[in-house]
Parts: C-alpha cells; sequence; structure tokens
C-alpha cells in the first residue's frame, strides 16, 4: 500500500479511536489533542518528533499557565490579562534560542491548548484539582504526540515491502 493511503487509514481510524478514548477514559478535550497530533508531525515525526512535540508543548503549557495564574494575581481584568499574555507570547519566541524548542508554533500548540481549555471546560487556571486546565492540556498534549506517533508507526508497518528472497544476481538459487 502506499504511505499515503496507509497513512490516511491509520489516522482515519486512530482518530476515531481518539475521540472515543477522550470521551470515555481519559477525559481531555479532543481539540487538544489533534493539535498536538498536528505538531508531532509539523517537528518531523519520529521518536525525535514525539520528544521534540511533546516538549515543546508542554513549554506552551507552563508559559500560558503562568501568564494566566499572573493575570489572575493582577486582578484578572482585560488590561492584566493582555499584558500577562502578552509578556507569555514573547517568552514563547524567546523559547525558540533552546534548540529543543526551536519550533514556536509547537510551543504555541501548548500555549493555546491551556487557554483554550480554560475556555473550554470553565475551570480557571486557580483550580487545584485534576481538572486543573494546565493538567489537562499537558495530558491531552501528550495524548496527541503518542496518537501522532502510532498513527506513524501503524501507517510505516501497512506499507512494508516483504522481505525478497531473490538471490543476488550470479549466484545459484
Amino acid at each position: 500500500m502506499d504511505e499515503r493511503t496507509a497513512l490516511t487509514l491509520s489516522i482515519g481510524v486512530l482518530g476515531g479511536i481518539a475521540v472515543a478514548f477522550t470521551a470515555e477514559i481519559i477525559t481531555v478535550p479532543i481539540w487538544v489533542v489533534f493539535l498536538a497530533w498536528a505538531s508531532f508531525f509539523f517537528v518531523g515525526g519520529g521518536t525525535a518528533g514525539w520528544i521534540r512535540s511533546v516538549s515543546s508543548n508542554l513549554v506552551g503549557v507552563v508559559i500560558a499557565s503562568a501568564s494566566l495564574y499572573a493575570a489572575d494575581l493582577m486582578g484578572g481584568g482585560l488590561l492584566a490579562t493582555a499584558v500577562a499574555v502578552g509578556v507569555g507570547s514573547a517568552l514563547m519566541v524567546q523559547a525558540s534560542w533552546v534548540p529543543l524548542l526551536s519550533t514556536t508554533p509547537a510551543v504555541v500548540v501548548g500555549f493555546a491548548s491551556t487557554v483554550s481549555t480554560v475556555a473550554g471546560t470553565g475551570n480557571t487556571i486557580t483550580v487545584t484539582t485534576i481538572s486543573h486546565p494546565g493538567l489537562v492540556a499537558a495530558t491531552a498534549c501528550l495524548l496527541g504526540a503518542s496518537f501522532g506517533l502510532l498513527s506513524e508507526y501503524v501507517a510505516a508497518a501497512m506499507t512494508k515491502k516483504p522481505a525478497t528472497t531473490d538471490a543476488p544476481e550470479g549466484t545459484p538459487a
């Protein structure tokens, strides 16, 4: 099977499994899982891509959590939030000086995933339970990168060519 068809089937089937998995087993926002899955492929895929994507996404989660917490400490108004998010946005770009985090869009995925988790769940950044938006977003980012790696492995397995048993030219068979 060609690579594109294999990846299409792999992502299609695993995408459906991811929806059911995040609805019933580990309840995290599916949109964050899909964003992190895309981030995995964006940074290059493979084991190195998994490490790079997860690291970048988690740094984005930490920066977003700190930014939103700082905004809360400053009163939580629009101006405080705008300033805190502006500083956080600048930090995301500065993180690119670290080679592992040099793909700024992957850091932004973690940041945006955290902010969207706050908005989507209604939980504030000050929640001190397992429902903390940063923890939820981080878990979803790990799942997304893992689904990305799994989809890549499954697609590769479907495109494997059988080992040839032909003897080298000039060698008796």
